[in-house]
């Protein structure tokens, strides 16, 4: 019987480390065929997944040794392979929102784009997201001012990856090992649109007859979505922010999106020409914590438009720099979206490395005999 199982199909490259593949369903059977590990004639070219062997379990086929077993953790696997480093299952939530935690030796200063260098290989690839904590040098030097804000990253080296900020202020100090903190690090954060849009963190504001605004982490919105923002006086340009409204009293301010220059910029309609200048140059001792500049969907695209073909939403969902499709059906462009995510990851045992092209097939199969 197969009237209620469910099959799918696809292709991830990998990211050298785990990496996530999105579906609608929870498999109970896996498989992946490398290409690029098959045509190099080198590395895992192929593995597979039953859900009764175990989460973190393979079978593979590694070229010129034959199969192998991968088992789940407290198993037995073959030769030296690392247990619970083959196929795993996931549904997305808080309980599962973060990546394991990486310690950080350094974080330069920039104007436009800081680079973290890592301990140890990041495993991340451009277009996650990542928070930070534990950014402080002495008592009163560092960039604790940017801890706990999401940060979209554009991947260097597997050990360096620069984010959207500038932290080139007097008020800001490059951050080194030692001193009196051994624990900078920064964790993945695995699922950043279960709730689409969301709020977005600013990075940079532009003044001028439009406002462009660049956010640190992908903000999901499109053109004509209203907007508002919610800035803390310390930065400036508290002039966007939605309350007051001095011509209709009582009214909030918001602005229209009108033009989308990436995945994290984009223009709204106010002429903030005379408005106070961005200012991200906070004092360490002071800084706000979680009082951050930030810029919020406050209105749908609600006049019937639907997204091309009736298909999915489309939305960057930290996999990646590109958006891709959610497992929602057909929505109201624009609109708030619960994106609940599920699917299966390829663990660093069977993932190869970084780029290779993984052919993928899951299955749910209605029936499981014993």
């Amino acid at each position: 019987m197969a009237e209620y199982s469910r099959l799918a199909s696809g292709q991830v490259v990998s990211n050298g480390g785990t990496t996530a593949v999105v579906i609608p369903f929870i498999p109970n059977y896996i498989a992946i065929s490398n290409v690029t590990r098959a045509i190099a004639g080198a590395g895992v070219t192929s593995a597979y997944w039953m859900t009764d062997m175990g989460q973190g379990s393979a079978f593979l086929n590694t070229f010129g040794t034959g199969e192998q077993y991968i088992a789940p953790v407290g198993g037995t696997s073959s030769g030296a392979l690392v247990n619970g480093s083959g196929f795993t299952t996931f549904t997305a939530g808080l309980a599962l929102q973060f990546g394991p935690q990486v310690l950080i030796t350094s974080i330069t200063k920039s104007a436009t784009a800081p680079l973290v260098t890592t301990a140890t290989n990041h495993n991340l690839v451009t277009g996650n997201v990542v928070t930070f904590s534990n950014l402080y040098q002495t008592t009163t030097t560092g960039m604790q001012q940017i801890a706990n804000i999401p940060f979209y990253v554009t991947v260097v080296s597997p050990t360096t990856f620069t984010i959207q900020y500038n932290n080139n202020g007097a008020n800001f100090t490059a951050l080194a090992g030692g001193g009196l903190n051994n624990t900078p690090s920064m964790k993945e954060i695995l699922y950043p649109v279960l709730y689409a849009p969301g709020v977005a963190n600013i990075a940079f504001i532009t003044l001028g007859n439009t406002t462009t605004i660049q956010t640190t982490q992908p903000n999901n919105f499109v053109v004509g979505q209203e907007v508002a923002f919610r800035i803390p006086s310390v930065y400036g340009t508290t002039q966007l922010n939605s309350l007051p409204n001095n011509v209709i009293p009582g009214s909030p301010i918001y602005g229209f999106v009108t033009s989308i220059t990436n995945n994290t910029t984009f223009v709204v309609n106010i002429n903030s020409s005379l408005y106070t200048a961005f200012n991200p140059n906070q004092p360490f001792l002071s800084f706000p914590g979680m009082n951050v500049p930030q810029v919020l969907a406050v209105g749908d695209i609600n006049s019937g438009s639907l997204l091309s073909n009736f298909v999915a939403p489309t939305l960057y969902n930290g996999s990646g720099a590109t958006a891709v499709q959610t497992i929602n059906g057909p929505a109201i462009a624009g609109a708030f979206v619960n994106n609940t995510q599920m699917g299966f990851i390829i663990g660093a045992g069977v993932s190869g490395t970084a780029a290779d092209v993984i052919m993928w097939r899951a299955y749910m199969h209605d029936i499981n005999y014993p």
